[in-house]
């Protein structure tokens, strides 16, 4: 008896990066890395700069090509999509830097997250008030420039668009960077809370330690390899991730 493929998609992760090969020119990015995110999970991605942490992100989302290797999501191969298609297939990227557009409103630039939804008004409108719910800052900003909101705004505003399309997978890259300490504690209650709404989270932060405390499983990126990788209770503690990403000794 042949097995069921429904089944077999079942029980694989949600996210399978496998042998990921990205290249700039003549120099290799990601060097082959292996990667994988259940569905439900928040799993960590921490290392240096220029470890090929957002590139890897990048290469997830269709932005960065790979040169090799596949990206399989829900069993289908993103690998080759354009980025559009990747979002409609349920797969959102929130950028580092935030890359909000500076000249449209709040309600515009969620509009703008939306538009892998079409022309489903009901739909879209009902993805906003979801985000407003989230961001009740949005909410009073939503006829204001997002070039004049605060640095901890944007962020909010750079989620909230990546959320408009419904990800089942929301890939998030360096949401704490540049805010204040108060604000970075606000940013991460809210992935806790999209995760607790339903939303895969694979996360891309340099704060490592608090993105250990965050996440469920880690991976510690090298200089494009995979160095470590188990749960993240486990790396917390590690003695080499200590001394070389947590500052302890």
């Amino acid at each position: 008896m042949s097995p069921d493929p429904r089944q077999a998609a079942a029980e694989r992760p949600l996210l399978e990066v496998q042998g990921l090969v990205t290249t700039y020119g003549h120099v290799e990015a990601l060097k082959g890395i292996d990667l994988a995110v259940e569905e439900g999970e928040i799993v960590a991605l921490i290392g240096a700069n220029g470890a090929g942490k957002s590139t890897t992100l990048r290469a997830i989302s269709g932005i960065a090509p790979a040169s090799a290797g596949r990206i399989l999501f829900a069993g289908e191969e993103l690998r080759g999509l354009p980025a559009h298609r990747i979002v409609a297939a349920g797969v959102s990227h929130a950028p580092e830097g935030r890359r909000i557009f500076g000249t449209l409103t709040v309600a515009e630039n969620l509009r703008m997250g939306a538009y892998s939804l079409g022309s489903d008004r009901g739909a879209i409108a009902e993805n906003r008030e979801r985000v407003y719910r989230l961001f009740p800052r949005l909410a009073e900003r939503r006829d204001q420039l997002g070039g004049t909101l605060s640095g901890g705004e944007q962020q909010m505003l750079c989620i909230g668009r990546a959320l408009m399309a419904r990800p089942r997978l929301l890939l998030l890259d360096e949401p704490s960077l540049g805010l204040a300490p108060l604000l970075v504690k606000t940013i991460f209650d809210t992935i806790r809370e999209i995760h607790a709404r339903g939303v895969t989270v694979l996360l891309v932060e340099q704060n490592a330690r608090a993105a250990l405390r965050l996440a469920r499983r880690a991976y510690v990126l090298e200089t494009g390899r995979i160095a470590l990788s188990g749960p993240a209770a486990e790396l917390l503690a590690d003695e080499r991730v200590r001394r070389v990403y947590l500052g302890a000794g």
